[in-house]
């Protein structure tokens, strides 16, 4: 039967007509397994182009809830899903099985960690970066180099963005690019820093067509880190060298962060309805400039002295310290907590 008239290739038919994917490719991204996760900004342009190009099998991982401020950039949702309260993977599977209802989606309303992470990737060809936080980058990276599972980092704040794929064992990991974790407000967050769409869906797409082409075997992958700020106009790719042997990650399989003796940890306070959300092996963080980008992010009495610093963040009370850990008052919930942290602190 020829492409073009059967039933599960006719949808694809401007894309087998491509020369660099063809039936053949089509095929292979029809019996694939793409795990994504983090359905927020650029995790819904990346489930949007992959389920639309057909891959057979998606599986989206987010912890956390669709809010109007989601709306300017995260495209797969809209205002009933703030209205109803949806968890962003489940919103993001129903729109996706409307697009696409030929293709398995699965929704996993769910933190992830090194306890769980393993489970998300194991029975992926690729895995995706659709998520805003450094710590959970570099646990992505501990389990696709320790799988030996290809995946794309992209991240985005403001008008600038950065992707970089990822193949074990052939290209340096992440850790040997970014060294290490970050300190707690060293980062922006696009609560402090502002984000606009444009350069969401455009690195987002960057790193989607990144993911078809492993899939189909097919084109030139990106060899370093590419770099892009809309609103400077600018365009930039970095050779990246090879791989490190002194890398935690890739060089001494160590795998830090898979095995939970660095990053973000969260647990709730008996009776306090508080979270405590640390962050072991930082490298701690100065209290005068996070009060400063609190501040410009909306942060309501913003206090410090040399022990702490408190301001009133969301609706929730935030009480950090200078080794980055944090008390966050009026939830008892360790996802939200964790996404709070990481929205205003920054990791």
């Amino acid at each position: 039967m020829a492409p073009m008239n059967d039933p599960a290739l006719a949808r694809y038919a401007r894309q087998i007509i491509y020369g660099g994917i063809g039936e053949a490719g089509q095929r292979a991204l029809l019996n694939a397994q793409v795990t994504i996760i983090g359905a927020g900004a650029t995790g819904s342009v990346l489930a949007n182009h992959l389920a639309r190009a057909g891959v057979g099998r998606l599986r989206l991982v987010d912890r956390d809830f669709v809010e109007l401020n989601n709306l300017q950039r995260q495209l797969l949702y809209d205002e009933e899903d703030v209205t109803g309260m949806w968890p962003k993977a489940v919103a993001a599977a129903r729109k996706l099985r409307r697009i696409n209802s030929a293709i398995e989606i699965e929704d996993v309303v769910a933190d992830v960690t090194p306890a769980n992470i393993s489970g998300f990737v194991a029975d992926a060809d690729v895995v995706l970066d659709g998520t805003d936080n450094f710590t959970t980058r570099y646990l992505i990276n501990d389990v696709c180099v320790k799988l030996g599972k290809p995946w794309v980092y992209c991240g985005v704040i403001a008008t600038y963005g950065m992707t970089m794929t990822i193949r074990p064992g052939v290209t340096p990991c992440l850790r040997c690019v970014v060294g290490e974790l970050p300190a707690p407000g060293s980062v922006p967050t696009c609560d402090t820093a502002g984000i606009i769409g444009p350069i969401v869906t455009l690195m987002g797409s960057i790193a989607a067509t990144e993911a078809i082409k492993l899939l189909v075997g097919q084109g030139t992958l990106n060899p370093g880190m590419i770099h892009v700020d809309l609103w400077d106009d600018s365009f930039d790719r970095f050779e990246l060298g090879g791989r490190r042997p002194d890398c935690p990650t890739c060089g001494q399989h160590a795998y830090p962060f898979l095995n939970a003796e660095v990053g973000t940890r969260a647990t709730t306070l008996c009776g306090r309805e508080a979270v405590q959300v640390s962050v072991v092996g930082s490298q701690g963080l100065s209290l005068a400039d996070l009060a400063t980008r609190l501040q410009a992010a909306g942060a309501k009495t913003v206090r410090t002295n040399p022990f702490l610093l408190r301001a009133q963040i969301a609706g929730h009370e935030f009480t950090v310290f200078p080794d980055g850990r944090a008390i966050i008052k009026g939830t008892s919930d360790e996802a939200v907590a964790a996404t709070l942290y990481a929205r205003y602190v920054g990791m």
